[in-house]
């Protein structure tokens, strides 16, 4: 395991890396993190990289621009959904993979989400941690209203000043050593509102969507699964969009799809 990088066409360093274990199935997962994460924080610490290459997955796993070890522009016009999911495959190409599983949370979904849209060749399977109904809705953080006071929550120099339970739950991520927390909120500025419907019906990729129970940031995922013409849902009990992501059952759900 080391680091690598590549650089996009707009001059942004991206960081990543491989794991390949003896015995690899022919096929990789590819890994994208959630907002204010890393591949580090989000997939490794949590069991992903120990669970997926135990099940004889080779891995590929990225640091999205403004987080981990990529580079983190502070303005916005670097950020948004479509710009990140071009370096999903400036990453693939980097590593010489033509087509793979895509395992994405949260804002690494919505990232998946256009990826499958825009370059569906790409991608094999595709699964939804922690993206919902309000995907659908525009809801919580997928409209601007809310994404531009999640960026002010970030920004703001005295947090105590925080009244919104979702504003401080951000700040408090974003104020993690190693994190930047100027560029998460340009990155939130510029997240993009979610694909239209008859788009979303039109991706013929299977699509699993897990959430868990308790999410109120995502919403079930039933709704959003049902969007797609060969979407599954699954739901983790007991889970909110913090903690379905290390939970067991929300890796048993993917591996199980990955098998499909």
């Amino acid at each position: 395991m080391s680091n690598e990088w590549v650089t996009a066409d707009d001059g942004v360093r991206l960081g990543f890396e491989r794991l390949a274990p003896s015995g690899t199935r022919p096929r990789p997962v590819l890994l994208v993190h959630g907002f204010g994460s890393s591949r580090v924080q989000n997939w490794k610490s949590t069991g992903w990289f120990a669970a997926l290459t135990a099940a004889g997955y080779a891995l590929l796993a990225m640091d999205c621009r403004g987080h981990g070890l990529s580079d983190k522009p502070h303005e916005e016009q670097f950020y948004g959904h479509e710009r990140m999911a071009k370096d999903v495959l400036v990453v693939m190409d980097a590593a010489g993979i033509a087509e793979c599983d895509l395992v994405g949370y949260s804002m690494g979904g919505f990232i998946g989400i256009r990826l499958a849209a825009a370059a569906p060749q790409r991608l094999t399977r595709l699964c939804l941690g922690g993206v919902g109904e309000h995907y659908l809705t525009g809801a919580k953080i997928s409209s601007e209203g809310p994404r531009r006071m999640l960026s002010a929550a970030l920004l703001v120099e005295d947090k105590s000043t925080i009244t919104d339970p979702r504003g401080r739950m951000f700040r408090d991520f974003a104020d993690q050593p190693g994190k930047d927390r100027i560029a998460l909120a340009a990155c939130m500025r510029a997240m993009s509102p979610g694909l239209p419907r008859d788009q979303l019906a039109r991706i013929q990729n299977p699509i699993l969507v897990v959430c868990g129970e308790k999410d109120e940031i995502s919403g079930p995922p039933a709704p959003l699964a049902g969007a797609f013409p060969h979407g599954v849902a699954a739901s983790v009990p007991g889970r909110d969009h913090m903690s379905a992501v290390g939970d067991p059952r929300t890796r048993q759900a993917v591996l199980d799809f990955l098998e499909l």
